[in-house]
């Protein structure tokens, strides 16, 4: 990405970092809470956090814990949040690429 944009690269990878270490955070506590049989954070609250850029860190949770992997329906909803998150960057990039 250059011109215009370029100050922002930074700061959109700052925030996918910062959103992915607090999923990955929500997702073992979560899994720990399920282990313990205590209060469970609701899956609304987590594919919200992965929606909001949180899913590279989902993604390892995912697997560094196998939570929520079984669950068909969640899985179903967190691709479709990763499909999204790669279309939103896939059309600059593509562009950019044109133009440049």
């Amino acid at each position: 990405m250059t011109g215009a944009w370029a100050w922002l690269a930074p700061w959109v990878l700052g925030a996918y970092v910062a959103t992915s270490l607090a999923t990955l955070a929500l997702y073992g506590y979560d899994k720990r809470q399920a282990r313990l049989q205590g209060q469970r954070i609701p899956e609304r609250c987590l594919h919200l956090f992965e929606l909001c850029g949180g899913w590279p860190g989902a993604l390892l949770a995912q697997q560094l814990w196998r939570h929520k992997t079984r669950k068909l329906t969640y899985q179903a909803v967190f691709w479709l949040i990763v499909a999204i998150h790669q279309g939103l960057w896939l059309v600059p990039v593509l562009n950019a690429r044109l133009a440049g």
